[in-house]
């Protein structure tokens, strides 16, 4: 090894990739059980609607609550398997190096809107917390929304790291397939 360059353990680093990349997997799967959990409360308040014209109380109101929840909880494993919009039609006859450029700067992209949210995010919450507004129907604190929103914007931050790493190494060497 030259003097200077310090020694990283690569297994170490890959495996805290692949801890980061599994925490993303089963927070999205916890965005889709939010979901399902609203589609059956739906459902049933809909039933209890048309049996008894009495639909639960804010159901409304914790639905765009968990909705909201379940999107920020998509964010990351969306950027981890390049899931986001593109345009392949431009791209498609592109070299794996340039395609690799894309990526990365959509990585970077990705990261500083991570960041930019996140901060924004944080003293939203703050202000929801200070004023105590909460949903109208169910004793229900709106702030309890940012929490894990928080922790999404978070993991899309470490997604598009990974990514961007990913992108870099494609760009050294143009015959590693990006992982998805």
């Amino acid at each position: 090894m030259p003097p200077g360059e310090r020694a990283y353990d690569k297994r170490g680093w890959a495996r805290l990739i692949d801890l980061a990349r599994s925490a993303i997997r089963y927070w999205a799967l916890a965005g889709g059980f939010v979901l399902v959990a609203l589609v059956v409360m739906t459902g049933f308040s809909a039933i209890s609607n048309l049996l008894f014209n009495r639909p639960f109380p804010g159901d409304f109101e914790i639905v765009k609550h968990g909705v909201a929840i379940a999107a920020f909880a998509f964010l990351p494993y969306c950027q981890l398997s390049h899931a986001n919009v593109t345009v392949d039609i431009f791209t498609e006859r592109m070299s794996e190096r340039a395609k690799a450029a894309m990526i990365l700067l959509a990585s970077v992209i990705a990261a500083l809107l991570a960041l930019v949210l996140l901060r924004q995010m944080w003293f939203g919450m703050l202000d929801y917390i200070k004023y105590g507004e909460a949903m109208v129907s169910v004793p229900v604190k709106l702030w309890t929304a940012f929490p894990p929103a928080l922790v999404s914007l978070v993991l899309l931050l470490v997604a598009a790291l990974i990514t961007a790493g990913e992108a870099l190494q494609k760009m050294r060497a143009p015959t590693q397939p990006i992982k998805a």
